[in-house]
Formats: structure tokens, C-alpha cells, sequence
């Protein structure tokens, strides 16, 4: 699968969908966008352990998306850094960002 390019601020950032499957979790924190199986909606959110969020959220142990489940994962993002990934969290949650996230990454 081939990465795609985007400008996020003066940086460029490579974006790359994948299986659940194929995430490695070493102390990172990770944006991820799920699609609901029932209706085909999105879900964006933020977590440190990746296939265990998506395993909440599959099982309806997840309030706010548990009468939308189960879901796919349809993209993911790791950050180092927390506070990065919390803020471009809240960006894709939000105006251009909500806009950059349907048009680019799902």
C-alpha cells in the first residue's frame, strides 16, 4: 500500500493505511478513524494501545460508539509524542481537519 502525502502546518506528512493486524506498539500514542460495519459512519479517536481500543470498540464496551459497532479500521497514525497526537486528534475532529480526514485519509 503506498503512503499518501499531506501538509500538516509547514510539515509533510506521510499517511499510510493498514490492517490492525500489522500495528507494533512501543510507547506510542496513535490517531486512528474506524468505519462502522452497521452504517458506514466514522469514528476518529485517540489511544496508546491500538488492538486493544479497537477490541473495546468492537465488543460495545465503548460508550459514545457502541450502538454503531463492530467496526473496521480504516486508518491509524503513530506519534512519539502525546500532546502531537492529541491535537491532531481534535484536528481531524473539527472544520478543515474533519474535511482533510474525508477527503484524504478514508
Amino acid at each position: 500500500m503506498q503512503a499518501s502525502p499531506a501538509l500538516i502546518g509547514s510539515e509533510e506528512v506521510y499517511f499510510e493505511a493498514r490492517e490492525a493486524s500489522a500495528v507494533v506498539q512501543n510507547n506510542m500514542f496513535y490517531v486512528y478513524i474506524l468505519q462502522s460495519k452497521k452504517d458506514n459512519s466514522f469514528y476518529t479517536g485517540f489511544t496508546e494501545d491500538l488492538k486493544e481500543r479497537l477490541e473495546k470498540h468492537n465488543t460495545g464496551t465503548v460508550k459514545y460508539s457502541s450502538t454503531k459497532a463492530p467496526f473496521n479500521l480504516i486508518w491509524y497514525c503513530a506519534f512519539k509524542d502525546k500532546t502531537k497526537a492529541l491535537s491532531f486528534e481534535k484536528y481531524l475532529k473539527i472544520g478543515s481537519g474533519f474535511a482533510f480526514a474525508r477527503k484524504r485519509l478514508v
